[in-house]
């Protein structure tokens, strides 16, 4: 006859689904996790991407993508900068700038995830 409470949970192959105790740090999850969804925060803040994202020349550089690990989108940022300005005389400038300045506006809303598609922690 088998004991009905082993495994813990009654199930083979059960899993903890918590911490050891209470407050003890998540080993998956060092910065956090989302409350709603609760995936595991990105070691990259919000808040340092958005203002690198508009320190940059206002996304005119596309630092802050490049911060998040999206280096093609960050590259493609500096690209259309260069090639709007330079093919418009500088009227162009306007193409990064306004992209840069709502790219940030999206990272402080929390609509932006890093490389593998973790949400941005709070905080800098």
């Amino acid at each position: 006859m088998s004991d009905p409470w082993w495994p813990p949970g009654g199930q083979p192959g059960w899993q903890p689904t918590s911490t050891p105790y209470p407050g003890a740090p998540d080993p998956w999850a060092p910065h956090g996790r989302h409350p709603i969804t609760g995936q595991p925060y990105s070691p990259k803040s919000r808040l340092t991407a958005a203002l690198l994202q508009l320190l940059g020349f206002f996304g005119f550089l596309g630092v802050g993508r490049m911060y998040l690990g999206q280096t093609g989108l960050g590259l493609a940022q500096l690209l259309i900068g260069v090639l709007a300005t330079i093919t418009t005389f500088g009227l162009g400038i306007a193409v990064p700038f306004v992209w840069g300045v709502i790219d940030a506006i999206l990272m402080l809303s929390g609509r932006v995830r890093d490389k593998q598609g973790r949400p941005l922690r709070d905080g800098s």
